[in-house]
């Protein structure tokens, strides 16, 4: 039997999380992933929003893992290795429905993180730290990191 997550609110949108095998049934329009350097998570400091995991929209020509990459190129500086799909967000609002890919990955290497436009820094948190850390801590936020992590242990293992 499929885990359960918890509806999420986040603004006038509401959100739903689904875990992998599910495939959203429409293209998606943003990509997150939760990038993991050994046991800290990497959270990239987004204006206007505060620390997060990276994200962003998917380009017209390019596939939601590649939007995963990129984003966290653009926000954190960094480079991923083992990118794994992981499940994707529901997000309505109104009539209006849109989905949103979600990865977990290493990172491989951190770099200089030359779009300043795009984030004002990064840090690597601990999972102890990621609840005081994070801009919207909420039941469904800790779920879904959850199951990222849960879905990196076991990879790892293999």
């Amino acid at each position: 039997m499929r885990k359960r997550f918890p509806e999420g609110v986040y603004g006038r949108q509401r959100l739903q999380f689904y875990p992998a095998p599910f495939r959203a049934p429409l293209r998606s329009f943003a990509a997150l992933v939760f990038p993991w350097q050994f046991e800290n998570i990497l959270l990239c400091d987004i204006f206007d929003r505060g620390w997060c995991i990276p994200s962003g929209r998917v380009e017209a020509t390019e596939t939601s893992v590649d939007a995963a990459r990129r984003e966290v190129m653009e926000e954190a500086g960094a480079t991923l290795k083992s990118v794994q799909y992981i499940g994707c967000y529901m997000i309505r609002e109104r009539s209006e429905v849109r989905w949103a890919d979600c990865f977990v990955a290493e990172v491989q290497e951190l770099l200089e993180i030359t779009m300043p436009e795009e984030s004002k820094g990064r840090k690597l948190v601990t999972w102890d730290e990621l609840p005081g850390a994070y801009y919207e801590w909420t039941e469904l936020t800790k779920c879904v990191f959850e199951h990222a992590k849960c879905v990196l242990d076991r990879s790892r293992k293999l």
